[in-house]
């Protein structure tokens, strides 16, 4: 079953729906408690996170949720060092979430923050380093970290990707066999094999360079490996130690995943997202949900951005402020009865 409908932003703030789902508000103390942890990620590598928890947590278990953030050098609460603002996108879905009675595990990528650098010797270690599989199983790994402790139900979790996060989700879930999760959230995921959007986003804000991107993605995509003769302007776009990461990224096909998959799905985008765009982009993931033996639902919510935040005017880029009220909203309505919080 799939239900397709497009949310007025309210005005109500987060915090204040979020607690109004509290199981046990006016029986135990509210608030969080927070800790750091280490744990294996995929071929030798240690990830860094934040395990993020109701404060009755400590009296009864709780559902929980792996964030796992989206491209580029991203940390565990959603920043890239390339975007001069925090945007703490997944810091405050945490936040969101605890409030709400479930706790949530998110972590810094391979070669951020706390988790394993990036090394420095060659380039084939480099793009062994960065390789999808090792990507991918680092989001199993986070579950498998997640389910460990004593605080969380193991029969109650689900994944949560934003952006690029979401096809390392659905990339990682058939592996995770083991305390299988129960639902997960695409939240600003693309919906069609990223060789298409990559193109289009150059389309529009460099024309120039479409020709030149598309050639590049063409030889990544038959080599496993970034061209080393790629002219200036586009080698922030594709690094040179990147080349099998994106091989695999590039022709991966998200709709076609999510078909294979029979877990609860929920579907959250911005209409003023301009680089996963409503609803070329989505449609794709749309029309697999409807083809299904499993729920489903996809929410499209106005004014709102890539990074589930409120913009204002049509150049408002959506780094700043709270997650909008609308998408807050949905998430605890849809994740606290699909995961018995």
């Amino acid at each position: 079953m799939i239900r397709r409908r497009a949310l007025i932003a309210a005005g109500l703030s987060y915090p204040l729906a979020a607690a109004a789902k509290s199981p046990w508000k006016g029986y135990y103390a509210t608030g969080t408690r927070q800790r750091t942890v280490r744990f294996a990620g995929s071929d030798g590598v240690t990830l860094a996170g934040t395990l993020l928890l109701p404060a009755w947590s400590e009296l009864q278990r709780v559902p929980g949720i792996v964030l796992v953030a989206g491209s580029g050098p991203t940390d565990r609460d959603g920043n890239n060092p390339l975007v001069p603002q925090h945007i703490d996108v997944l810091k405050l879905i945490a936040e969101l979430l605890a409030a709400a009675g479930i706790a949530t595990l998110r972590y810094d990528k391979r070669g951020i923050g706390g988790s394993t650098a990036r090394p420095h010797g060659t380039l084939a270690e480099q793009e062994r380093f960065f390789s999808w599989d090792d990507f991918v199983g680092d989001v199993a790994a986070a579950h498998g970290e997640l389910v460990k402790h004593d605080e969380i139900k193991a029969y109650a979790t689900a994944l949560l990707g934003h952006s690029e996060g979401g096809l390392l989700v659905l990339a990682a879930l058939p592996a995770i066999t083991k305390n299988r999760p129960h639902g997960m959230v695409l939240a600003s995921t693309p919906g069609r094999p990223m060789r298409e959007i990559v193109r289009e986003q150059v389309s529009r804000g460099a024309p120039n360079l479409v020709d030149a991107v598309t050639a590049t993605m063409a030889a990544i995509e038959a080599s496993g490996h970034v061209p080393a003769d790629l002219p200036i302007e586009l080698q922030a776009l594709f690094p040179a130690y990147a080349g099998p990461y994106l091989q695999r990224m590039l022709a991966f096909d998200p709709a076609q995943a999510l078909l294979g998959l029979d877990l609860a799905c929920l579907l959250l985008q911005g209409a003023a997202d301009r680089q996963v765009v409503p609803m070329g982009d989505v449609q794709p993931l749309i029309d697999a949900l409807s083809k299904r033996n499993a729920s489903g639902e996809a929410v499209v919510i106005p004014a709102v951005s890539h990074n589930l935040k409120l913009v204002s005017w049509p150049g408002d880029t959506g780094f700043g402020g709270p997650i909008a009220p609308a998408v807050a909203t949905k998430l605890v309505d849809w994740l606290v009865p699909m995961l018995g919080a």
